[in-house]
């Protein structure tokens, strides 16, 4: 099994180098691809130098690639992926690094899963300082547990299942490539879970109980550029094209797709709210507040994060190895 870490960048060289020191210095060796969307800094420069620096001393891991004009961020994972050679993509933005046992510990887990498309770990929030602010949430006992392939929708519409940003996430080339990989129009809103959402159509899903990734929370984060609005109105696309591959077994579990949509509207209020935000307050809420069925959709939403480390929910419809 070969591992292609993909790294997508765009005038960030000070993060990017410590992006690629991270997959780099994995245990278990591996290609490292830069897809650059056009820097406008010094990043072609230093890939290509350290590219050098690396063939000179025998080691031909580091693959560049560079956009020939500014193309967003779901084209830049795209060209990346082209470019690699690996049979598992590892994603990466810039401005996250990963664990040293990143990749040795998913490649242990996929191994046991031959018929996994997509995996996914435990992630660090870190701020700019890299000091821990909070970690994602574990799912049931053990180090990993794998997910049947028609359950993963049901999983991921009731909220049991989020697979997480790219820094958590790995999946087959074949498989991406099979999909179509990224949606530019999405282009950093919900553009990877609309990927893993397809991916998860052709095979089983891993998650790893161990924090291998880091996410940097910061300012300059792609996902601070979208309103409240646009965030609902993504998140509904989400879930109905969710809610339309959730398997027969699971339809008489599942509530109905305008209570799906209710729920949203209902918890993207309560955001607004919190926020202060007066202009998304008035965008987002409708009558949707007052229906009782998105009230228990938000209940159990929450109820359901707090208890992610109990296995009650996931015995419904998880296979626990």
């Amino acid at each position: 099994m070969k591992f292609s870490v993909v790294i997508t960048t765009f005038n960030r060289l000070n993060l990017l180098q410590r992006a690629i020191n991270s997959a780099l210095e994995q245990t278990m060796s591996c290609e490292v691809v830069v897809a650059d969307d056009c820097s406008l800094d010094d990043t072609q420069s230093y890939v290509e130098g350290l590219q050098q620096e690396l063939l000179m001393r025998g080691d031909s891991r580091l693959v560049y690639c560079r956009n020939s004009a500014n193309q967003g961020h779901a084209a830049t994972v795209n060209a990346g992926v082209d470019k690699s050679s690996g049979d598992w993509i590892k994603f990466l933005d810039d401005d996250d690094y990963l664990a040293p046992n990143c990749l040795e510990e998913m490649a242990k887990a996929i191994a046991l899963r031959p018929q996994a498309v997509i995996a996914s770990c435990v992630a660090a929030q870190v701020n700019e300082n890299e000091e821990e602010l909070s970690r994602t949430a574990k799912f049931g006992p053990g180090l990993a547990f794998y997910v049947p392939q028609a359950d993963i929708h049901y999983g991921m519409l009731m909220e049991f299942l989020p697979f997480g940003t790219p820094v958590q996430v790995a999946c087959r080339r074949d498989v991406f490539l099979q999909t179509g990989g990224w949606d530019s129009k999405l282009d950093t809103n919900c553009d990877d879970i609309d990927s893993w959402i397809r991916i998860a159509q052709f095979g089983d899903g891993i998650f790893l109980n161990e924090c291998l990734a880091y996410r940097t929370i910061w300012t300059g984060a792609c996902n601070y550029k979208f309103s409240l609005f646009e965030r609902l109105d993504t998140n509904i696309l989400m879930k109905e094209k969710i809610y339309a591959l959730v398997d027969a077994k699971h339809h008489a579990n599942i509530p109905t797709l305008q209570d799906m949509r209710n729920y949203l509207q209902l918890h993207w209020t309560l955001v607004a709210i919190r926020t202060k935000n007066i202009s998304s307050i008035l965008k987002i809420v409708n009558v949707s507040i007052l229906s009782l069925q998105a009230w228990r959709l938000l209940i159990t939403a929450v109820l359901v994060r707090r208890s992610r480390n109990n296995n009650n929910n996931l015995r419904k419809f998880v296979l626990i190895s």
